[in-house]
């Protein structure tokens, strides 16, 4: 059985973005691009329908190429038990409130089971100032927490090996 991953919108947006010319995004989005060309081979990818949603914002060049990009992911459901842990997120502090989005994504991720959380999302959900109130949150709560991490972080080893 593979590993499940859950596809934050922050993965989508660096894999379909038009080249950008500062270092650091470039890296981003070459890694992203590196990790997503075998990662349907290695994981099991899941998302929600937040992440559509959030995917179809912003300019429409980029948000026409995103949908097909999800294409490859499972689509999870925003149950009532997810919402009653992205309030127990916000409400414990792992989030602030104006990132309810962000707390959506782990509470989703976390009451589907779901092994590895993807994200460049480095504010609210990639935080290591934050981790131990997101994984407090999601265990008090009855929920094993998905491991936050970086596309780059699942690439595997060198012999092709799975990173579990």
């Amino acid at each position: 059985m593979k590993p499940t991953v859950y596809i934050e919108t922050s993965v989508i947006g660096y894999l379909t973005a038009r080249p950008s010319r500062a270092l650091a995004t470039a890296g981003y989005q070459q890694v992203t691009r590196e990790w997503w060309s075998t990662a349907p081979e290695r994981f099991d990818l899941v998302a929600s329908a937040l992440v559509v949603d959030e995917a179809a914002a912003g300019g429409p060049d980029a948000a026409r190429s995103r949908p097909d990009a999800l294409g490859a992911a499972a689509l999870l459901d925003a149950t009532p038990e997810a919402e009653d842990l992205t309030r127990n997120l916000l409400d414990l502090g792992a989030f602030p409130y104006r990132a309810t989005g962000d707390a959506a994504h782990i509470a989703i991720a976390a009451t589907n089971g779901v092994t590895y959380l993807a994200t460049w999302n480095f504010r609210h959900i990639a935080n290591a100032a934050m981790r131990t109130r997101i994984e407090g949150a999601c265990r008090e709560a009855g929920y094993e927490p998905p491991v936050i991490c970086t596309p780059s972080e699942l690439l595997g080893n060198d012999d092709g090996d799975n990173p579990t």
